[in-house]
């Protein structure tokens, strides 16, 4: 059992005692958005763990397998003490690294993104940090301490930290001078110019005055991260610096500057990307807090979902190991995806009704995967009714908005009828009729098919699918498998020349969003007369949804969309 598992109950509690000690000192010290910022991180970086375990304690576990050099024994306290403080030594330092270096910075510039600071904040939590964190500890291994003392260690050490993510314990003395603290951490997370970069320790304090790294608080900390994150979306916090990395080795002159990037300390930026002169001191004054307006009826969708992403999460870290790893990945890309939903709605990106869409689609997707046939039943034509009713609320071309209400209603007649497998043909109808909605639609302002290097290039895609489940098609089916796949091939290429016509972002999408439905629409083929034996079908939904959404979501024009239904 995943400790995190029973931890949970006490995090909230401990969240809710802190959220009404705040409010009766008249001190709160909490906001819902980027609580639920901080909590969706947290949920994302938990969810991905399933997958990262083989990594993290894998690698450690090999290492001490065939190259420890002393046998330490699990039942020795000696053991247990110094793995303790073995763990915290290296943690000191993975810690250290982290804010030094942009790869490593990458993955933990996630905690820090928070404006706030409280116990929700020390839940949000990276994604990615386990690509790089377990090569700091390999000395632990090569000296023979067990992996049960290591994977303890572990964990004692973040759960120490927990209780340390808080403005409402003042300075503690001694404590304050051997132990990270409340006051410690809090200039950790600073942004002051004296608090950058300082107190690392995760347990102990002293390294951080052994190795020169160590501040007192004395002004209060601004927190969050120089530019800001601007968003509440964990997908999009874990990928930020990523992404500002990657831009930055493009528009690099130098090739060594591309490569340095990478490794270089945060906020370094190329030779020739630097703007000459002196650079102007950090203004603390001028930092405006990200905090979007929300509605009562958006709060509610929110809280409510974070009460499910909850539950969802604990019986993931239960069951998730257990799954079929494509299973398990069709779970863990849902509740992603739900995640993402949640923090879009409180940014205003997306609208409630385009919200309840993906965590539907979520759901539809999760109960497949896990063989829950009658959620299915429920959840599926439950998505697409909620999509068409996003749909119809937002304002655009009349002709398009028409065509594609149109092929959004024949795709959930199409749902509904294949969820019986004896209305295989009828669904195939609706689908198909869906798809000519979608490329008249498509073809406003743009003609048919107007690249000829699209449709070259998906035509012989789909022949080429075609090649490879024709012999197990029954012959009855073959002359309607063969008009499907020339309909939907079709539309992908529509979708895709007119994106190489107006080429802008949300064109993009669209196309991105017609060949993802003929994707989707492939692996229900290679998984009904493919035979191929892998699990085509748990990338079926996921794929369609995906597709349905960028379609529905970007072929009109939309702003700060949520703005019309957040109220």
């Amino acid at each position: 059992m995943n400790v995190i598992v029973y931890a949970i109950p006490v995090f909230v509690a401990l969240m809710a005692a802190e959220f009404g000690i705040g409010v009766a000192l008249g001190r709160n010290v909490y906001r819902l958005n980027d609580a639920v910022g901080s909590l969706t991180a947290g949920i994302l970086s938990q969810l991905s763990g399933v997958f990262m375990l083989a990594l993290s304690v894998g690698v450690y576990v090999f290492v001490y397998n065939h190259f420890s050099l002393f046998s330490l024994q699990a039942d020795d306290w000696r053991v247990w003490v110094g793995g303790l403080i073995a763990y915290d030594f290296f943690y000191y330092w993975n810690h250290r690294i982290d804010h030094e270096v942009g790869l490593f910075w990458a993955a933990h510039v996630v905690h820090h993104q928070s404006e706030a600071f409280n116990l929700s904040t020390a839940l949000r939590q990276p994604s990615s940090g386990v690509l790089l964190g377990w090569i700091f500890y390999l000395p632990m291994a090569i000296a023979g301490v067990p992996p049960v003392v290591f994977v303890a260690a572990g964990l004692i050490d973040l759960l120490y930290q927990f209780w340390i993510h808080t403005e409402l314990v003042g300075k503690l003395g001694w404590f304050d001078r051997v132990f990270a603290s409340p006051s410690n951490h809090r200039v950790h997370h600073g942004l002051n110019d004296q608090y950058l970069d300082k107190n690392y320790g995760g347990i102990l304090i002293v390294w951080d005055r052994l190795f020169g790294t160590y501040e007192d608080e004395v002004e209060k900390p601004v927190y969050g991260v120089r530019g800001g994150l601007r968003t509440f979306d964990p997908v999009s916090a874990n990928l930020s610096y990523y992404a500002t990395m990657a831009k930055l080795a493009w528009a690099a002159d130098d090739w060594r500057d591309k490569v340095r990037v990478w490794f270089a300390p945060p906020g370094w930026v190329p030779a020739n990307l630097r703007t000459p002169g002196p650079q102007a001191p950090y203004d603390l004054k001028a930092i405006r807090r990200y905090d979007p307006p929300a509605g009562p009826a958006a709060a509610v969708v929110v809280l409510a979902a974070l009460v499910g992403m909850i539950g969802a999460t604990a019986a993931f870290l239960v069951a998730g190991p257990n799954l079929p790893l494509m299973n398990g990945l069709g779970v863990f890309l849902s509740l992603a995806a739900s995640l993402w939903a949640m923090g879009s709605l409180l940014d205003g990106r997306i609208s409630i009704a385009e919200t309840l869409y993906v965590l539907a689609a979520a759901l539809t997707c999760s109960a497949y995967a896990l063989g829950w046939t009658g959620v299915e039943a429920v959840a599926k034509p439950a998505a697409m009714a909620l999509l068409i009713l996003s749909f119809a609320m937002r304002n655009g071309p009349a002709d398009v908005k028409r065509l594609v209400t149109a092929a959004l209603v024949a795709s959930l007649a199409g749902d509904a009828l294949l969820i019986s497998p004896s209305l295989f043909l009828p669904g195939l109808v609706a689908f198909l009729i869906a798809h000519g909605f979608y490329i008249a639609a498509f073809s406003r302002g743009v003609g048919f098919w107007p690249s000829q290097t699209a449709v070259v290039a998906i035509a012989a895609f789909a022949a080429l699918i075609v090649a490879v489940i024709w012999p197990g098609v029954d012959a009855g089916l073959r002359a309607p498998v063969a008009i499907y796949v020339a309909v939907v091939a079709a539309m992908a290429a529509q979708a895709v020349g007119r994106a190489t016509v107006l080429r802008d972002r949300a064109t993009v999408a669209v196309g991105i969003g017609g060949v993802l439905f003929m994707l989707s629409d492939m692996t229900i083929a290679l998984f009904k007369f493919g035979h191929l034996g892998w699990a085509a079908d748990q990338w079926t939904l996921p794929t369609y949804y995906l597709a349905q959404g960028l379609i529905a979501f970007c072929v009109l024009p939309r702003g700060r969309q949520g703005r019309e239904t957040i109220g």
